[in-house]
């Protein structure tokens, strides 16, 4: 080779190292990264997911579930954020929930970040931010992870051509690694697998009686601003979309598909006695219709591009002013998990009685952010 063509090739060859570098450099910050999750006031204890799937002990899926547990007897639940960590309002919902909310009768159980494998990568070619930033009514800025919607490949790879489902059902191959297509799970499957069936045994062995599980979707998409039922849940669910909507908050209910297997408002619903709930709120930086997909924009929702959707009818959701802010999204979560306590209150002898839960118009009063809520 004349040195004219080996001095070229040698460039490329530095640049590509300096780029994989950068490329590395990242990666290993994002797999090591801990997010600022405190114990609030009212969490009484901790444990693990491992306590139920030993598989899951030493992983990077093992999850904390914080407890906030009353003085009394009573009812309980179980809310899961994080099951796509692309979704941030549930994984924001859950953890403004453990760190204000006290509970006096009853217990609620709370895991901030289900998946927490998925937390540690992103999406490939979804150019997602990395992190999302709060500044609280300290002034100190907590930090927490943009995530994906499925497992990190480097704990579950390679995907199959084709998931089969413990039910026999068969999907995308790719859905092996969503959590929320794994329900039940199997206890030495896959790592997405048994983290589904460490929370499915947690729920039959501490006999949990409602279940909320926290997600965001496109605006574009019909399923939206909902809650998703199972049947046995309909009438605590009912209850609660009518007091929602009563309030002014937009939510409609659907019933869980019997044929739809692995999902959490139908496995949990099926498989243990608890009441299992599913909430979807409208998020832009969810949709295949957004312009840039940055930190702005998932804190914000504000997209110029939804704009002009919402104009021409395509969109499920309100978006006449212009943006979904993560306040709004998560006041959402919020507001709906007290209005579905209080319908539990009336369908139930068992009581949960719990306070400091912010609420939808505390969020989105003028002038307030989702970081004068963090501890």
């Amino acid at each position: 080779m004349t040195k004219k063509k080996w001095i070229p090739a040698v460039i490329i060859l530095a640049i590509a190292a300096v780029v994989g570098g950068v490329a590395a450099a990242s990666f290993i910050a994002k797999r090591n990264f801990v997010e600022d999750i405190y114990e609030g006031e009212g969490v009484t204890s901790t444990f693990t997911l491992s306590e139920y799937n030993e598989n899951l002990e030493g992983t990077v899926a093992d999850a904390t579930v914080y407890v906030l547990q009353g003085e009394e007897e009573g009812a309980s639940l179980l809310v899961l954020g994080g099951t796509h960590p692309n979704e941030p309002s549930g994984h924001m919902a859950a953890i403004l929930l453990e760190e204000n909310a006290t509970v006096e009768v009853g217990t609620i159980y709370v895991i901030t970040n289900v998946n927490n494998s998925a937390f540690t990568h992103n999406d490939p070619l979804e150019g997602s931010p990395q992190y999302i930033n709060f500044t609280t009514s300290t002034g100190e800025t907590r930090t927490f992870h943009y995530g994906s919607r499925a497992t990190n490949p480097i704990d579950q790879w390679p995907d199959p051509d084709i998931y089969t489902h413990s039910s026999g059902q068969t999907l995308s191959g790719s859905e092996t690694r969503n959590l929320n297509r794994c329900y039940p799970g199997i206890e030495d499957g896959t790592i997405t697998e048994q983290v589904a069936y460490a929370v499915t045994t947690m729920i039959q062995e501490l006999d949990i009686t409602m279940t909320i599980d926290l997600h965001e979707s496109s605006p574009e998409y019909s399923v939206n601003n909902a809650t998703v039922a199972h049947e046995n849940a309909m009438s605590i669910a009912s209850e609660g979309v009518l007091n929602l909507q009563l309030e002014g908050i937009s939510m409609s209910l659907e019933p869980s598909p019997v044929s739809l297997h692995g999902l959490t408002h139908r496995e949990l619903g099926d498989f243990t006695n608890t009441y299992a709930l599913l909430m979807e709120t409208g998020n832009p930086s969810q949709g295949r219709l957004r312009g840039a997909t940055n930190e702005e924009l998932v804190l914000t929702g504000e997209d110029p591009c939804y704009e002009i959707a919402y104009d021409l009818g395509l969109l499920y959701v309100d978006y006449s002013s212009g943006s979904l802010p993560i306040e709004t999204r998560v006041g959402r979560h919020l507001q709906g998990i007290i209005e579905y306590i209080n319908a539990l209150n009336n369908n139930s002898e068992d009581q949960l009685v719990v306070t400091g839960i912010p609420t939808y118009d505390e969020l989105t009063a003028d002038g307030v952010s989702l970081g004068d809520f963090l501890l």
